[in-house]
């Protein structure tokens, strides 16, 4: 789903794991550095990145992850667990009703007849020999961009999870180039966010090592599927899962449990 897989693995930590929130988002984010490449190898061979796109919005989630980073350390870990479990709660509501009222959120947008100032022209061919064609509109999503990395730094969930409504919705990215280029941006906002928490002491190694072996095969086999799924399902499988995570994180959150 192009997420990283922090917004699944934070509220687990906390959850089964009982660690705090702050140490909870630095583990996520060291699994992430490793999610990010292991996907990001897999859409390269499908040939489904924008390379350009990607590495122009790394320029700005890289600075939100770190100052995300240092502000968990002025923010009680009970609350920062209920600000991320209402982040996703409402992303991931937005993304399913557009879904459903539109009935094709992700279709790719067709290029103009002129290139017009601030847009890319963009045409990518997979491996498959399918074509996408798109009007990319980067410097639009920009500011959004640099919320995405204060999330991953902040919350652990490695930014896609804001990134990727942001390539749909902002800059025009079909869902499936979104998924994969959010991958490879999320590369330098994981690596930028793990380093401030490593220098905070929020990283533990011996819960991180699992976590990756498991995610280096759960990103190979995620692209597979991801490219096999339509444009539609891909998008509501996202919404979905993520919906009942921040709904079980915020009840939890707020009983005490």
């Amino acid at each position: 789903m192009g997420v990283g897989g922090g917004v699944i693995v934070v509220p687990i930590l906390i959850l089964l794991f009982d660690l705090n929130a702050e140490r909870a988002v630095g583990t996520s984010l060291l699994m992430i550095v490793f999610t990010a490449l292991s996907a990001t190898f897999a859409y390269v061979r499908q040939k489904r990145i924008d390379w350009k796109v990607g590495l122009v919005a790394a320029t700005t989630t890289v600075p939100g992850a770190v100052i995300g980073g240092f502000a968990t350390k002025y923010v009680p870990s009970r609350f920062l667990s209920i600000i991320l479990g209402v982040t996703v709660f409402f992303i991931a509501a937005a993304m399913l009703r557009r879904s459903y009222r539109t009935g094709k959120a992700a279709t790719v947008v067709a290029r103009g007849p002129q290139a017009r100032k601030g847009v890319w022209a963009r045409r990518i061919v997979d491996s498959t020999g399918k074509v996408f064609e798109y009007d990319a509109k980067i410097y639009s999503g920009l500011v959004f961009l640099f919320l995405g990395g204060l999330a991953s730094g902040f919350l652990g969930i490695g930014g896609g999870l804001i990134v990727v409504p942001i390539f749909v919705a902002m800059v025009g990215l079909s869902i499936h180039i979104a998924v994969a280029t959010s991958m490879l941006t999320m590369i330098f906002t994981s690596i930028a966010g793990v380093s401030t928490h490593i220098l905070l002491g929020n990283v533990l190694v011996d819960y991180a090592a699992p976590l990756v072996v498991g995610i280096l095969i759960g990103a190979q086999l995620g692209a597979r599927t991801a490219k096999q799924l339509r444009s539609t399902g891909l998008e509501r499988v996202f919404a979905v899962a993520v919906l009942l995570i921040g709904i079980v994180l915020i009840i939890r959150q707020l009983m005490g449990i």
